[in-house]
């Protein structure tokens, strides 16, 4: 991985070929488009907003004329690549300005959460919409009353689940290209970085009140209410993987427990939700802290 980021920091031609090559092969292998992302976010991060816009824009047409060659249509790889690299691009400009990792990841989270508004107010009915696309990946020989049921249910989040899922993606690619970043010019960085991650009570109340507004009100309200719900649960799983990763790596057998841990979030994705609350809680304990200080006591 190291060679590939020497390799995109080289210039502009090599970046551009590493992100509209990769961007495409996402197509096939949609955990490629993270590493495609990735060499926009390096770009950004290191070399400014202007010329991470400038290799957006020329891979972007980069990749539409290879759709135009290998899938007989530009339109649908610059619409893709687009949307690929735009939402990244402008995180990276937040975490080169901000210099602050937390405020990147709140940011992701609030273009998810304005994502989800937006769909609300283009869209009038978008479980109805939801039910019908789940509908046709039902197979032919499922039980109709049971996957009916869990239609009717899941319909009314998944706005809120493929958002999640847009975020965790521009933060994976977010978070190589900042590893990249560390890795050629500043050794350690980023893990220094991605281990302070935390958030303000301030936010942490509003996410509170947010859950609330989802429990106890009804309609539209509650169903928009609990689509943010499940993009501030991307917020703070990451705030609580920061969290739980420094207290293992504190123990006596941490360079076990660490891949020990990622390898159970890998495994058993349930997980995400007690390690979520963690990250929540530590707005007010600052866990990170308390348990340094046992540890230097």
């Amino acid at each position: 991985m190291r060679f590939l980021a020497a390799y995109i920091m080289r210039g502009r031609l090599q970046a551009m070929i590493v992100a509209s090559s990769l961007a495409l092969l996402s197509l096939i292998i949609p955990p490629v488009s993270i590493v495609s992302s990735a060499s926009v976010a390096l770009v950004t991060l290191r070399r400014g907003a202007f010329e991470g816009l400038y290799v957006l824009v020329c891979s972007s047409a980069a990749a539409s004329l290879l759709g135009l060659f290998l899938l007989g249509s530009y339109q649908f790889a610059l619409l893709y690549s687009m949307m690929l690299w735009l939402p990244v691009w402008l995180i990276s400009i937040i975490l080169r300005e901000g210099r602050h990792l937390s405020l990147a990841v709140e940011f992701a989270v609030l273009l998810g959460m304005l994502g989800v508004v937006g769909f609300y107010l283009y869209e009038a009915e978008p479980a109805v919409m939801w039910k019908e696309v789940l509908s046709q990946m039902v197979p032919p020989n499922a039980p109709v009353d049971e996957i009916q049921r869990t239609l009717d249910v899941l319909s009314h989040y998944m706005t809120g689940v493929v958002a999640a899922g847009t975020v965790f993606g521009l933060l994976f690619g977010l978070f190589l290209g900042r590893w990249w970043q560390s890795v050629l010019y500043n050794p350690g960085g980023f893990k220094q970085e991605f281990l302070s991650l935390n958030t303000k009570p301030r936010l942490a109340i509003g996410s509170v009140a947010v859950v609330v507004v989802a429990w106890v009100s009804s309609g539209v309200l509650s169903e928009v209410a609990w689509n943010m719900t499940i993009l501030l649960f991307v917020l703070y799983t990451c705030i609580g993987t920061a969290v739980m990763h420094a207290v293992f790596a504190s123990m006596k057998l941490g360079r076990y427990m660490v891949p020990m841990f990622y390898l159970t979030l890998f495994l058993i994705p349930h997980a995400m939700l007690p390690v979520a609350l963690v990250g929540l809680i530590d707005a007010w304990l600052n866990l990170r802290n308390k348990i340094s200080n046992q540890t230097n006591a």
